[in-house]
């Protein structure tokens, strides 16, 4: 009879250490919770640029339109994409989800360097300038990334590689995003080759730092 008693000891001992674990929202609503700092953001940069030179070179270079718009779909669908695979029993394929307007993005960005024209109030950006375009997506990815991180690691994410690059692929195509605002450059190769290298610089440095944060 000792041993049962033991037993029930030992039970007795652990349960009176547990505490209550507070539920999870759903993926969505945590994508927009993160959104928010994004949303603000642009705020911030739309306070200082205005809308109306974006606005401009919307309107004389449609494709430029279309490739903002892929990139703010891919962050959205990458974010959600990540807080969704860090719920356990989820199914891979959701690491997919960003894939068409990722398509949508570097598809209309590719257009144009087949434009013969300017886009109004635009030029063709210097390598010095190609390399402000760099930086300003790095740095804008770090916070982006950080906290991501930090929402995701809350749940239990169970293919951390994989979260942490979508992760990093959210934060790259916000960065993208904001940087429309006070972008005044066509979208010539080498600008493009610029902005692809940083949004693969930040989806590397996500995969190695945060996936091992990510990692149980």
């Amino acid at each position: 009879m000792a041993e049962p008693r033991s037993n029930d000891s030992l039970i007795a001992a652990l349960s009176a250490e547990l505490v209550p674990v507070r539920r999870l929202l759903p993926p969505w609503r945590r994508t927009l919770g993160w959104l928010a700092l994004v949303v603000a953001i642009a705020m911030l940069l739309f306070a200082h640029y205005g809308d109306q030179p974006m606005l401009r070179r919307w309107a004389g270079a449609p494709d430029l339109a279309w490739a903002a718009l892929g990139a703010v779909l891919t962050a959205v669908t990458a974010a959600w994409a990540a807080f969704t695979l860090a719920v356990p029993g989820r199914s891979r394929a959701w690491g997919w989800l960003p894939l068409p307007p990722a398509l949508l993005w570097i598809g209309a960005s590719g257009l144009g360097c087949l434009r013969t024209w300017l886009a109004p109030g635009t030029s063709i950006a210097t390598l010095h300038q190609s390399a402000d375009c760099f930086v300003f997506i790095v740095a804008f990815s770090i916070p982006l990334s950080a906290l991501l991180v930090w929402l995701v690691r809350r749940a239990c994410p169970l293919r951390p590689l994989l979260t942490a690059m979508l992760v990093g692929l959210a934060s790259a195509a916000a960065s993208a995003s904001l940087l429309e605002i006070c972008h005044a450059y066509d979208a010539a190769a080498t600008d493009l080759f610029t902005h692809a290298l940083a949004v693969g610089v930040v989806v590397a440095a996500n995969s190695a730092m945060g996936g091992r944060l990510l990692s149980r």
